[in-house]
């Protein structure tokens, strides 16, 4: 059992390059193994049990599996987060939502709010309260209660076994969050609770899986996944009904998007009668974030 030999055995499910970021990524992670560890020959050095946990590792990875799973942790900016088949694999592109938030960029100096006593911003800590809706993993409300100091978030999921999760993570990243079993299309009737709410909702129609990788389709949740091809929006409507209501004046709502879909979302959150509402592009040029304001 060999380096090179581990990842041309995934190569027909990955390009050369994937399949060899993938096998040392493993091999850091599940058995503490440096690039230079593994070029100088510490795979072919490892103990027996451990040849046995490397060998059934690779035997999930050769069906597919995403390494996340079979690893059972995903990389999330500076943190590492727990992840199994019951939360949705966190993603980069979501990071970048959580460092919009944190930048502060979005904020108005010295607003009313400030000066009011209403929000304050006290040995550079924001008291904002903060929910983030279908939290998954819990890696966007453990992030921002880690990187916001001072504020106070809660987390929504539907999911049982999400939450379970979830809480496991704030726990190993030391991040102080309320979590709660809420659908988010069914929320409670809140006016004038939060600072700012954000959310990954679903958002893939059942249209789109045609192009989707099969590691994706195969094994991650679809009831974190998909919605009706007849109803795109549908969680976005009802989150952005609630966050009419539930937001302070001057709250903001931000929103993980599917690009093909922004334009409608923008709109709709216009409809809903939000204002200063901002479509932000990820790494990669795809329309992807939006942030809008409670007037």
């Amino acid at each position: 059992m060999i380096y090179h030999e581990l990842w041309q055995s995934l190569q027909g499910i990955y390009d050369e390059r994937e399949s060899r970021a993938v096998v040392l990524w493993l091999l850091e992670v599940a058995f503490g193994l440096s690039h230079t560890d593994v070029v100088c020959g510490a795979v072919e050095r490892l103990q027996d049990e451990s040849r046995r946990r490397l060998k059934e590792m690779m035997a999930r990875l050769q069906q597919g599996e995403p390494v996340q799973y079979v690893a059972g942790v995903a990389d999330f900016g500076p943190r590492q987060f727990r992840v199994s088949p019951a939360v949705l694999i966190p993603r980069p592109e979501t990071y970048e939502l959580c460092q919009w938030i944190v930048s502060g960029e979005w904020r108005v100096e010295r607003e009313e709010r400030v000066v009011s006593g209403e929000w304050r911003e006290e040995r550079g800590e924001r008291r904002d309260s903060i929910l983030d809706i279908g939290t998954g993993s819990g890696c966007i409300a453990c992030t921002l209660a880690s990187e916001l100091r001072g504020s106070k978030v809660t987390a929504w999921d539907i999911s049982e076994e999400a939450l379970y999760m979830a809480k496991e993570n704030a726990r190993n990243n030391g991040s102080i969050v309320v979590f709660e079993q809420q659908d988010a299309l069914a929320p409670p009737d809140d006016h004038d609770r939060w600072d700012i709410i954000v959310s990954n909702p679903p958002y893939i129609c059942d249209k789109e899986s045609d192009g989707m990788e099969r590691n994706v389709l195969d094994y991650e949740p679809h009831l974190a996944l998909f919605v009706p091809d007849n109803d795109p929006l549908c969680f976005y409507r009802a989150i952005g009904q609630y966050a009419h209501k539930a937001l302070k004046t001057g709250g903001r709502l931000f929103f993980e998007l599917n690009a093909a879909y922004a334009d409608e979302t923008k709109t709709l959150m216009e409809q809903l009668g939000f204002t200063n509402t901002e479509i932000k592009d990820d790494q990669f040029g795809r329309h992807r974030f939006l942030k809008t304001s409670r007037p």
